[in-house]
């Protein structure tokens, strides 16, 4: 076992180890701050697929997306995230809120007109502020303020209007039709003017009421797109894939620790191994705090593969140490064998990063449709690899070095005595006389 010596406090002091450390405490707070995203197959929700009507330039992308995510948010879901896929397809997440209440205000271009006897008064872009809407009983009232500019347009066309009917249209459709005040037709301008209508019941009057209210305060997206998809997994369900992740995790670790056990048999190698592999573990996690990203069935998938690489990378190392103990100069010996571990390591790691790059870029390239749902894949092995090579690995070389020099065979039994050669003693002169005469009789 390793004790606290000499040995173990020069270990400690290397630059690799304290990296090591003070990233295990980023992580670790990252973690207990901001916590782990987690993606809708775990925390429940809906992933809805929008499809434009035709590709557009990122200009005009980055505004659907900021229209579809200022509108959601307007909505009252605050659990949103909308993102591009390629040029003419958006993925819109959400959790806790039923598909149904969100598509017709995510589908709705949002192109709203109030016009007076057929000529245009307002539209809106002319738009500056929606307040609250109102409702009472079955009947519904968004207000809403308009530029100057606007109010100036529409005291034009309304002047010497009283009575005429100011009908208001979102999407080309008919919402509202009130009478023009008199108030409002003196071509005085008027910043405050307000839509309104009636339904069949308070809670129709409730949700056609926030759906006006959403499509004026997000504004009208600059391209007409349709629900092409839409993926839901109910929140008990994803209670149960949580469940089902952490027993798969934990017994990976149980595995890990099983294998190892029966490899080495000895504490000293078995500890350093699962302390590594739990870091890599760590870290990984605290790589998707900081950046956000969303932990979904395939990511917890890439991680496990991630750890079990690393677990074989230790085991190569380890094995290309302890094949030969020469006492001559043991130091170099070790220090050799180790960079040749990490040869086999690091070609194992190209190969490993060069087979799920593809994947990772059809993910984004497509998002979560079809193989872009294994992105999280992609990504966390990518992550759990790139943190084993340069991380979590050299310093377990650190610890090889540090320990295995000075008394490697007190550090591992790996070779029973059933299995150790045994030399045959060369048989005399006269032991051949006796065989030979035994065989004749």
């Amino acid at each position: 076992m390793v004790t606290i010596n000499y040995e173990t406090i020069a270990f400690l002091k290397r630059p690799r180890t304290l990296i090591l450390i003070v990233l295990l405490i980023i992580s670790l707070t990252s973690i207990a701050i901001f916590g782990l995203q987690e993606g809708l197959d775990l925390q429940g929700g809906s992933m809805i697929n929008l499809h434009l009507e035709e590709p557009v330039d990122q200009d005009t992308m980055n505004t659907v997306t900021a229209v579809l995510d200022k509108r959601l948010n307007a909505f009252g879901i605050s659990d949103v995230k909308v993102r591009q896929s390629g040029s003419q397809d958006v993925i819109v997440e959400i959790a806790g809120v039923e598909p149904e209440k969100v598509q017709n205000v995510i589908s709705t271009p949002g192109k709203f007109e109030a016009k007076i006897n057929g000529q245009t008064a307002i539209t809106g872009a002319d738009i500056s502020s929606v307040s609250a809407a109102e409702v009472t009983g079955n009947r519904w009232q968004v207000p809403f303020s308009v530029t100057t500019q606007g109010a100036e347009k529409f005291a034009k066309v309304a002047e010497g209007q009283a009575g005429a009917k100011v009908e208001m249209y979102l999407d080309d459709k008919l919402i509202s039709d009130p009478q023009l005040d008199a108030g409002l037709a003196n071509g005085k301008a008027s910043t405050d003017i307000s839509v309104s209508g009636g339904e069949e019941s308070k809670q129709a009057a409730n949700d056609k009421a926030t759906e006006i209210h959403t499509v004026l305060e997000s504004g009208a997206l600059p391209v007409k797109l349709s629900v092409s998809g839409v993926n839901s997994v109910s929140a008990e369900l994803g209670s149960q894939f949580e469940q089902g992740c952490i027993i798969a995790g934990l017994l990976s670790l149980l595995a890990i620790v099983a294998v190892i056990t029966v490899k080495y048999k000895s504490p000293s190698l078995i500890i350093p191994i699962f302390v590594t592999s739990v870091s890599e573990l760590i870290l990984i996690l605290g790589f998707a705090s900081i950046v956000h990203w969303n932990l979904d069935l395939s990511a917890i998938a890439g991680i496990i593969a991630a750890i079990g690489t690393g677990v074989d990378d230790q085991i190569v190392m380890t094995d290309e140490v302890l094949a030969r103990r020469d006492r001559s100069d043991r130091k170099n010996i070790v220090k050799t064998r180790i960079k040749g571990a990490f040869f086999i390591i690091y070609a194992s790691a190209g190969t490993l990063i060069a087979a799920m790059l593809p994947l990772a870029y059809i993910g984004f390239a497509r998002g979560s449709t079809g193989i872009g749902m294994l992105t999280g894949l992609a990504v966390t092995t990518v992550v759990g690899v790139l943190v084993g090579i340069f991380i979590t690995r050299p310093v377990f070389a650190d610890y090889m070095e540090t320990f295995l020099i000075k008394s490697p065979k007190n550090m591992v039994k790996r070779i029973s005595k059933d299995a150790t050669p045994k030399k045959t003693k060369k048989k005399g002169r006269k032991t051949i006389a006796k065989e030979l005469e035994q065989q004749k009789k």
